[in-house]
């Protein structure tokens, strides 16, 4: 075969090893991120998302509204915290309320009215009210019994006397005594009446002490002040799960419905973010689809009002109501992923995205952005300001303990937490990013994607930054270097991460005895990758695959397990490549039956990433070819050609380690940037296998521990690299079992018709 390789070909390969130069290059403007400076404006210190950040001034104009469509991690949240921030301090004044909402009774019990009015006047309304009311309460006729009193008190005094002279006359007079007898018992009977007659007075008059009983309907009538804008001064509310109770507002339940005691219904009424917020950020919008308020929300933005009503069947508050509406003139800012789109799109008839871009925009958040000057400096600055906030936090936490007890203080109660002896001359504050170490975000964000992208998904680094940080602080270092952000990738994993982690100790085992217990024909090292539903990050792992081809089949690929469609239809496209090959060196088709095993992939597997794998391991077992198990190989297979598949850079990542003993890996032409990457803070150089340009990676300091990585066109160049052979060896091989088969096919068809007749 002539070789498909130009010199621009050898050239690009070559040139990829100037990467790490360049990338250095690009960083001169810093020796370390102290002097970085981050800038004032708050929609600036938002990277990448640049269409979002110019959407944003342009809905800002007009305050319009705005849907953000990405995948978690990629600043949505950020970019409405800054969108609060610039309107905050270019309107604010003039959007943030300065009415208060005012809620009186209506025409009935269960209906209420809403009044706008300046928050002083209110004040002064609702003092001269209370201070009516009050005046109305002490002038109330208090409960008395004096008059009682004072008669019993006179019966008493008179029979007091009259026993006084019944009691002298008595010593003159013995039959007096009889009077004083009478009268003594009447006196003590009227000084009981009298004491009845306070006690009784005492007891109503501490029961109706605040009069409030009496005035009770008149207070029932003052209104009732819902919103204060002097006291709720944020532009935006954020809703996590929306529903008409905190969107819209409601009706509070009332305790006391009866007894004359029961709670009007306008001071039991509250407001939601509709009528008291500026904008409103809806955090997800797949949750506002669930809680099915979509519709209220799209009558809502089109009229820019709305009537407060009760929101249950049944119960207090069913039947409260607002005569007239409460004005809701929102700026939306809502977010959520590309599925919650695609279903609003169907579902909804795109309502509410119409809604959204009559006043504003919907933008796509990109998942990665390319690797340029301008995302280089803006991802230096982003390290720069999560150094700022975790400086801030350190301060925060431990100024009382530095203040009290010196840095000492902060020594011994560090080491008690981390349970081990720090170094000498502790400090616990930030410490600035060497250029080394920006070096190694830039090359985890770029093995995080593909095609000389930088990944935007960018949640998932801050703990990486910070993890960074505390070991350098560990190690007293003055700057983070690049082996601080290496044992930082180690430690801090997702959950995917622990677990792929956990996949490939025991694919290490699987490979080794796979290794030891087979001649290697038929098997091939594929290369795989499973994707962190949490940050999006892609993690690589080798994944074994085992194929056989038995001849006079039913002329089908069988792939057993959870495949997907797209792998069985790459399966397909091995058996026709094959059956290709057979009618390029004119050879007789008997009819195959090919089948396809990936080994211990519980979980399924999908994607054509494989097929080219699949093809080394069916051509091997065709032509009883050993397959090299220390190098691995990806790509998609049309035809003779490979193509470009995703997540390279993890893929081979991922067989790197030495204990896997693995010694390379080949990857499609088309993927020779996404190893750019793993050329940072590292050894290399250019190797050549025939015709077939590749990298040679050293593991190890001192040149030590070399991986080999080649760039293959076409199946016949993995074949190479995998195999041993050449394409005319190949097709030789391939003739010659053909023949074969050819020749035993038609010995058995013979002895059939032989013994038939």
């Amino acid at each position: 075969m002539d070789n498909i390789y130009s010199k621009n070909d050898y050239d690009w390969i070559k040139e990829l090893l100037e990467y790490p130069q360049t990338l250095e290059t690009r960083l001169d403007f810093f020796e370390d991120t102290s002097q970085i400076d981050v800038p004032d404006d708050p929609l600036d210190k938002v990277i990448f998302q640049g269409r979002a950040k110019e959407a944003i001034r342009k809905i800002a104009q007009n305050k319009g509204h705005m849907l953000m469509v990405g995948r978690p991690g990629t600043g949505k949240s950020m970019l409405a915290d800054m969108f609060h921030l610039v309107l905050d301090k270019s309107l604010g004044d003039f959007l943030r309320p300065t009415k208060a909402i005012v809620a009186y009774p209506g025409t009935d019990n269960n209906h209420i009215r809403f009044a706008y009015e300046e928050p002083d006047i209110v004040d002064n309304l609702l003092a001269k009210m209370h201070k009516a009311i009050e005046k109305i309460q002490n002038s109330a006729l208090k409960f008395s019994l004096s008059e009682q009193i004072r008669s019993v008190s006179r019966v008493k005094k008179w029979l007091l006397w009259i026993t006084g002279i019944s009691v002298a006359a008595g010593f003159l007079f013995p039959p007096a005594f009889i009077a004083t007898g009478l009268t003594g018992i009447g006196a003590i009977f009227m000084f009981m009446q009298e004491n009845n007659h306070k006690v009784q007075e005492k007891i109503q008059q501490q029961a109706d002490a605040s009069g409030k009983n009496r005035v009770k309907h008149l207070q029932d009538m003052v209104p009732e002040v819902l919103y204060d804008p002097r006291k709720d001064k944020g532009l935006m509310s954020r809703v996590s799960e929306p529903d008409a109770r905190k969107m819209k507002g409601g009706f509070k339940h009332d305790p006391y419905q009866s007894g004359n005691l029961q709670t009007p219904a306008h001071k039991r009424a509250y407001l939601g973010a509709h009528a008291k917020s500026p904008i409103i950020y809806i955090d997800e919008l797949k949750t506002l689809v669930k809680s099915g308020y979509m519709s209220d929300l799209l009558e809502i933005m089109q009229n820019k009002e709305f009537i407060l009503e009760g929101g249950l069947n049944s119960g207090s508050g069913a039947a409260d109501r607002s005569e007239n509406s409460l004005k809701a003139d929102n700026i939306i800012i809502a977010c959520c992923n590309h599925d919650t789109l695609s279903y609003i799109q169907k579902e909804g008839d795109g309502a509410f995205l119409s809604r959204i871009e009559d006043r504003g925009e919907i933008v796509q958040l990109e998942s990665a952005v390319p690797e340029d000057e301008n995302s280089i400096k803006q991802l230096a600055q982003y390290i720069k300001q999560e150094i700022i906030n975790l400086g801030k936090e350190l301060k925060e936490t431990w100024t009382g303990v530095i203040e009290k007890e010196g840095y000492e203080g902060v020594k011994k109660r560090s080491e008690y937490i981390f349970g081990k002896p720090l170094p000498e001359g502790y400090r616990l504050h930030e410490r600035e990013f060497s250029k080394k170490a920006v070096m190694e975000i830039i090359k985890e964000l770029r093995c995080r994607s593909s095609d000389k992208k930088i990944s935007s998904i960018l949640r998932p680094v801050n703990g990486i930054i910070k993890t960074a940080e505390f070991e350098a602080i560990l190690d007293n270092s003055k700057l983070v270097r690049a082996e601080h952000v290496r044992l930082a990738l180690e430690k801090h994993l997702s959950l995917e991460g622990a677990i792929h982690k956990e996949i490939l100790e025991h694919k290490k085992d699987l490979k080794k005895y796979i290794s030891s217990m087979t001649d290697s024909i038929g098997y091939v090292v594929g290369l795989a990758v499973i994707t962190s539903g949490t940050s999006g990050q892609v993690y690589g792992q080798p994944l074994p695959i085992h194929c056989q081809i038995t001849v006079g089949g039913s002329d089908s690929v069988v792939s057993p397990g959870k495949t997907g469609e797209i792998a069985k239809a790459a399966a397909k496209n091995v058996r026709a490549s094959i059956k290709k090959a057979f009618n390029k060196i004119q050879s007789p088709y008997t009819g195959y039956e090919m089948h396809v095993e990936y080994i211990q992939v519980h979980g399924g597997v999908e994607g054509d990433s494989a097929s080219v794998a699949m093809d080394i391991a069916l051509i091997s077992d065709y032509i009883g070819q050993p397959v090299n198990q220390k190098y691995g190989v990806t790509g998609s297979l049309t035809g003779d050609i490979i193509l470009a598949v995703g997540g390279v850079t993890e893929k081979v990542r991922s067989i790197m380690d030495p204990d896997l003993g693995m010694e390379g890996a080949c990857i499609p032409w088309q993927n020779k940037h996404d190893i750019e990457p793993l050329l940072i803070n590292i050894d290399s150089e250019y190797i050549q296998n025939d015709e077939i340009p590749g990298i040679r990676i050293y593991r190890d300091s001192e040149k030590h521990n070399p991986f080999d990585i080649f760039f293959c066109k076409t199946k016949y160049n993995a074949y190479r690299i995998m195999m041993g052979l050449e394409q005319g060896e190949v097709e030789e091989k391939m003739a010659e079992r053909s023949k074969k088969d050819f020749e035993s096919m038609m010995n058995m068809k013979n002895t059939r018709d032989t013994n038939q007749t």
